[in-house]
């Protein structure tokens, strides 16, 4: 460092121009962490709702996430929309209903349980009850299959003898 505050005006100045790309490379980093921060609310309360209700609505598109933590368009124009409703002076539950009349009951993290999503909810317990009697069978059969250590006969030892003096002795 000491060196280049010795250089030529010529190399300082390429020493600014490195500078500056690395300012300028790192600068769509800084600009996208911008992009993803929340706009201030105007009203604290009804964004306290739209997080209360993204945080109870899937991602469409991940459909591992809630649209809180989404960063999928579809789940910003969802936030986008749920202001928008917030605004216009919806209760939560016709937000909720609006959404679910839209995309179905899928886009709730939490469906309710009825003849259609009774899969969803008793989906793990089946296939663990299917996993165990399954190991159950196969345990049986396996322990079926060990035969007992019955002794040798005479002729068997004869001809394990015989062999084991053939290896010996080859």
């Amino acid at each position: 460092m000491i060196s280049a505050l010795k250089a030529t005006p010529q190399r300082r100045g390429v020493l600014a121009l490195w500078l500056l790309a690395v300012l300028f490379a790192f600068l769509p980093l800084r600009v996208a962490l911008a992009a993803d921060t929340a706009p201030p609310a105007a009203d604290p309360v009804a964004e306290k709702r739209l997080l209360k209700l993204s945080e109870e609505l899937r991602c469409l598109v991940c459909q591992n996430q809630n649209i809180a933590d989404s960063h999928a368009e579809l789940a910003e124009d969802l936030r986008r929309e749920i202001r928008g409703m917030i605004q216009a002076g919806k209760s939560d539950k016709e937000i909720i209903d609006f959404m679910v009349a839209r995309y179905g009951d899928f886009v709730l993290y939490r469906p309710p349980v009825k003849a259609t999503t009774i899969l969803l909810w008793a989906g793990p317990l089946l296939l663990m009850v299917f996993g165990m009697v399954a190991l159950i069978r196969y345990l049986r059969q396996r322990n079926l299959r060990v035969v007992d250590d019955a002794p040798l006969s005479d002729a068997d030892a004869q001809r394990a003898e015989a062999l084991l003096n053939e290896a010996k002795n080859p």
